[in-house]
C-alpha cells in the first residue's frame, strides 16, 4: 500500500512537470503567427463605419480595443525580448487615425515586432528575469501573458462584431 502511494505520488510530480514544461520558442512564433491571421480576419471582418463603435460611454471603441492589444503587443514583447520598442505606453493615447487602414496596419505591425523579437531571442533571454507592470517573471512568461492577454483582447470585440451584424471569425486553434 505504502508503496502504491509512492508511485502514485511520484507519477503525480513527474506529469506536472510535464506540463509545466515552457512552450519552445519555435511553438511560440508558430502560435503568434497565428494569432496574427486570426487577428488580422477580426479587423478586416469589421466595416469602416464598425472602428467607431463604442457600445456604452465607458467602453473603448472597436479601434480602440484593437489599438490597445497592439500596445500591449509592442510594450511587452519590449520587456520580455529587452529590445527597443516602436511604441511607448504613452504612445497609444496620442493616435488620432483610428480608421480602419490605421488601426490594421498599427496592430499586424505589433504582431511583426514581437515575432521578430521572439526569433532573434537567444534560448537563455527566455529564463531572464523581468519587471512587467510591476511583476516579476521570466521573459518567457512574460510573452506567455502577452499572447494570453492578445487572445483576451481578441474576445473583447467580439459584441463588437455582433452588434454591426458581422459574422464573426472561426475560430483557428491549429
Amino acid at each position: 500500500m505504502q508503496k502504491n502511494k509512492l508511485f502514485l505520488s511520484i507519477s503525480m510530480m513527474l506529469m506536472a512537470f510535464s506540463f509545466a514544461k515552457a512552450q519552445t520558442p519555435d511553438q511560440m512564433i508558430k502560435d503568434w503567427v497565428r494569432a496574427k491571421l486570426y487577428t488580422k480576419e477580426y479587423l478586416d471582418s469589421m466595416p469602416e463605419v464598425g472602428y467607431t463603435l463604442k457600445p456604452t460611454p465607458e467602453m473603448r471603441t472597436f479601434a480602440e480595443e484593437m489599438i490597445h492589444l497592439g500596445g500591449a503587443n509592442f510594450i511587452i514583447g519590449s520587456i520580455a525580448s529587452g529590445t527597443k520598442s516602436p511604441v511607448e505606453r504613452g504612445d497609444l493615447a496620442k493616435i488620432t487615425d483610428k480608421s480602419k487602414a490605421a488601426t490594421t496596419k498599427m496592430v499586424m505591425d505589433s504582431y511583426d515586432y514581437i515575432i521578430n523579437a521572439i526569433e532573434n531571442m537567444k534560448p537563455e533571454q527566455f529564463s531572464i528575469n523581468v519587471n512587467v507592470f510591476g511583476h516579476e517573471m521570466t521573459a518567457g512568461v512574460a510573452l506567455s501573458k502577452a499572447f494570453e492577454h492578445q487572445t483576451h483582447m481578441r474576445g473583447q470585440v467580439v459584441p463588437y462584431l455582433h452588434l454591426e451584424g458581422v459574422k464573426v471569425p472561426a475560430e483557428k486553434l491549429f
